[in-house]
């Protein structure tokens, strides 16, 4: 089955391998929040253990330089995409009120982007990601 919607992280390519998969889980988790029917329902194993839903659809993570992030990020907010961000300056912060601080500090254009993840409809999120190449 095909999904009429997309989910995509973009992560810079020139962080440490932590800082990759710390940026991914943070935007990921971020994403959770986009719409209702973007996460499942719980799961349960034989035993009858439960576990947490999770995403109803597979997330594309995809590696980028800074100037392709920065373009992504654009092309994201132009066509008004649920959009999750992850800046340089967050990994200096230790808390959650610090990082809407050093986020809402810098305007659109200079933020120093690190990661950003973005869903809504497979063509828009398409034309969002268009030209990166998957991470690995």
């Amino acid at each position: 089955m095909r999904d009429d919607t997309k989910i995509a992280v973009i992560v810079r390519d020139d962080l440490a391998d932590w800082q990759k998969l710390n940026v991914t889980a943070f935007l990921s988790s971020g994403l959770a929040h986009a719409t209702d029917q973007m996460v499942g329902t719980a799961y349960e194993d034989a035993s009858g253990n439960t576990y947490l839903p999770m995403f109803r659809e597979p997330v594309l993570v995809y590696a980028a330089d800074s100037p392709a992030l920065t373009r992504t990020h654009t092309r994201a907010l132009s066509r008004g995409l649920a959009t999750a961000l992850y800046t340089e300056e967050l990994f200096t912060t230790n808390n959650e009120d610090d990082n809407r601080a050093t986020v809402r500090a810098v305007a659109a254009d200079d933020l120093n982007l690190v990661g950003l993840a973005v869903y809504g409809p497979r063509n828009a999120v398409d034309k969002v990601a268009k030209g990166l190449k998957l991470h690995g």
